[in-house]
């Protein structure tokens, strides 16, 4: 294969990639959320992330690089939903016994958890919502992504060390 149809930067290498691979993320994504829109929104998504980090992908890794954003997408959804859906639960309980102050540092707690998850680098984000939102072991998450339980190891812990750092002991 020439330099050019290697380079995911030039236009024919990203259709052609995006026509072998495209289906197989929908239905990965359709497998994960069982909504058809919604897979295809994310899947439309992938190859965006894709197409604004073509220099930076390896024309040889592109596959499991678009199926590890594809799978952080999913998660990120999943955890999106999981606040909005305990933030409106927390909500609909209109006679909590909560104070307001409590409530308004719970929200400032979550909204920091969020931010402090999104700002985790990739990698380690990844590992842990694998982790703790899907509830996979470390040896799934090794096999999932085709590394070795002790890089998940080194992955988690960093990623634990961050959220200390940022909010405490979680």
């Amino acid at each position: 294969m020439s330099r050019d149809n290697r380079n995911i930067c030039h236009s024919k290498t990203f259709e052609y990639i995006y026509k072998t691979y495209a289906k197989d993320i929908r239905r990965f994504l359709f497998f994960k959320t069982q909504d058809i829109d919604r897979a295809e929104d994310l899947m439309q998504d992938v190859f965006i992330k894709l197409w604004d980090n073509c220099e930076k992908v390896d024309y040889d890794k592109v596959k499991s690089y678009i199926f590890s954003i594809a799978n952080n997408m999913f998660l990120n959804v999943i955890k999106h939903e999981k606040v909005v859906k305990d933030y409106n639960k927390l909500n609909k309980k209109g006679d909590t016994n909560e104070s307001p102050e409590f409530i308004m540092l719970e929200k400032e707690f979550m909204e920091k958890l969020e931010t402090t998850i999104a700002n985790l680098p990739e990698k380690q984000r990844e590992v842990f919502l694998m982790n703790r939102i899907e509830k996979k072991k470390y040896k799934q998450i090794a096999e999932q992504l085709s590394i070795s339980v002790k890089a998940v190891e080194k992955r988690m812990h960093q990623a634990l060390l961050t959220m200390r750092k940022e909010i405490g002991n979680i």
